[in-house]
Formats: C-alpha cells, sequence, structure tokens
C-alpha cells in the first residue's frame, strides 16, 4: 500500500471531509479523492462512504484507520530517529500545560529548545491540569506539565519543579502595603478562585484540610477558568486571590497587583511533567522531555 494514499484515506476518515482533507494536506478535493479511489480499487473493499459533503468510514475503513494511524506514526517516528541519529532533529510536537506551566513557564522552554534545533515545530495546548491530563492519556499531547498529580494509572508523572502560591490584592487594597495577613484575615475577604480541576484550586484546598479549615467558610466571588482573568478580578476589586508567585512577579513588580503571604498557612505544590506509560514516544518528545528536565535540575540546583 502506498503511503500517501494511507495519508490522504486518514485524513479524510479523521475530518469527516473530503474538502477539509485536502485543504489540511494541500492537495486539490479530485487529487484527494483519486487517492482514496485508487486505495479501495487496490484492497477491494469500499472505505469510505459519501454522504452529501461529508464521510465517515465503513465498517471495513474503521479496520483500515487504526492500522493507517499506527504506520503513519510510526513512519513519522523513523523519519525522527535517523535525523537524530545524523545530529538532526525534525518533526511536529504538540505539548500541553496547564495554566501556570503553559502560560509562564513552557513557553520559554518552548523557545529555548527550538532555538537548539530550528527545524522543529511545537504547539502548545493550555487547560486545566485535569484536561492536559486527558489530553495526554488521549493521545492528543505526547507530554503534558500540570499542577497536579494526574489520578489515573495509564499516566506516569514525575515532579519537575515547586510552586509558592500567594495572596494577590489590588494595588488600592488596605493590605497593599503589609508584608503577610492571617488565614482568618483571608476569611473576612471576598475571595476569588480558579477552576475545579485547576492544579491551584486543588493545591489550596489541600493546604486548608491539612490545617483543620473549611473550604466552604470562605466568602467565594466567584470562579475563573484562567489564572489571567483572576488577575483582572483582582484588579478590578472583584476580591483577593491565592495564585502562583509566578503568575504576578511582573504585575507586583509594576505595582499594579499586590503580594502578601499568610503566616499560617503554607500553600505550595509541584509542577508535574506527564507522561502516558504505555505510549511509545517519538524521538522529538523524547528529546523534549530529556531538556525540560535538565533545565529544571539547573533552576533548583
Amino acid at each position: 500500500m502506498d503511503l500517501r494514499r494511507l495519508e490522504v484515506f486518514a485524513k479524510v476518515a479523521e475530518l469527516g471531509s473530503f474538502s477539509r482533507a485536502a485543504e489540511a494536506l494541500f492537495l486539490t478535493q479530485p487529487t484527494v479523492s483519486e487517492h482514496v479511489q485508487a486505495l479501495e480499487e487496490e484492497l477491494g473493499v469500499q472505505l469510505l462512504d459519501r454522504l452529501g459533503r461529508g464521510a465517515t468510514p465503513t465498517p471495513a475503513g474503521e479496520l483500515l484507520l487504526g492500522y493507517a494511524q499506527r504506520i503513519l506514526r510510526l513512519t513519522h517516528e523513523a523519519r525522527q530517529a535517523i535525523d537524530r541519529f545524523q545530529g538532526r532533529m525534525s518533526g511536529q510536537l504538540i505539548v500541553g500545560g496547564s495554566t501556570i506551566p503553559g502560560e509562564y513557564i513552557l513557553p520559554a522552554l518552548i523557545g529555548q529548545f527550538k532555538g537548539k534545533y530550528p527545524d522543529i515545530s511545537i504547539s502548545l495546548r493550555v487547560g486545566s491540569s485535569q484536561q492536559v491530563s486527558e489530553w495526554v492519556e488521549e493521545g492528543r499531547v505526547e507530554i503534558g506539565v500540570v499542577g497536579a498529580r494526574p489520578p489515573s494509572r495509564a499516566l506516569q508523572s514525575r515532579e519537575l519543579m515547586a510552586d509558592e502560591m500567594v495572596i494577590v490584592v489590588s494595588a488600592d487594597h488596605p493590605w497593599a502595603a503589609r508584608k503577610s495577613v492571617t488565614l482568618k484575615d483571608v476569611m473576612q475577604e471576598a475571595l476569588i478562585l480558579r477552576e475545579r480541576g485547576s492544579g491551584s484550586r486543588e493545591a489550596l484546598e489541600r493546604a486548608l484540610a491539612e490545617v483543620g479549615f473549611d473550604f466552604a467558610a470562605f466568602r467565594v466571588a466567584g470562579e475563573m477558568g484562567s489564572t489571567q482573568a483572576v488577575k483582572q478580578a483582582v484588579r478590578a476589586g472583584v476580591g483577593i486571590a491565592m495564585i502562583s508567585k509566578r503568575a504576578v512577579e511582573d504585575e507586583c513588580r509594576a505595582r499594579l497587583l499586590s503580594c502578601v503571604k499568610v503566616r499560617d498557612l503554607n500553600v505550595t505544590r509541584s509542577f508535574h511533567l506527564v507522561t502516558h506509560r504505555d505510549r511509545t514516544r517519538s524521538p522529538l518528545a523524547q528529546a523534549f522531555l530529556e531538556f525540560v528536565e535538565s533545565q529544571a535540575a539547573d533552576r533548583t540546583s
């Protein structure tokens, strides 16, 4: 079977459309149809049902699709392996990061890695820790960096670096000139939280449980889906928040926000490097993983 025909068939099956597959592969739609038809004639079976403008795999097509995806993935890995053997690195890598790693740590690391290997392409997807772990488990990303250890046994995680969380208040808040407050002080204020499933939220809940404080006793002003949204809400005076110190260093330095420590509550956590336990990593993913670990070790040493 011709690899190009397999690639075209797989793309049509995955996207459910000849026109979208043609656009993704930079081919004309008639060329895509010719490749699929030639593959069907070669195998003597119909692989796709043409339904109006859409296309869905037949039972035979579903069977072939699994093999095609594996063959194409192995071909991609083989090319990367040969490039690496020859001292080059090429290909595409999709990395996932929860909010803090995805917005404040991984972009710089990706830039440094790409500086070493300019021919590669790396895409970064940002979501909650739970979302990123799910993406790794589903195979949608090869490597994830998250703020909470994933519970799934299919995933392997290792600690990458530590993270400290602080209370953040607006520049005109009465606490803006203070260096620290108590947990009881915090309980009197309106608190802005990250959404459930975020590593920041889990770290806060865990730290409160360890000192015997009921999370339900806090005055919750709202929940936000990103750290950036939390910071904007704090600046607008909606409430205070506890978020990663890494995320507010620039704003606190510019005195747009103020960072305050809680004397009787220590909220720390670790960022975790997450991979699938059973999936073979591509040479590019393995090289990036080793690079990230080495950079983290240098920062903590």
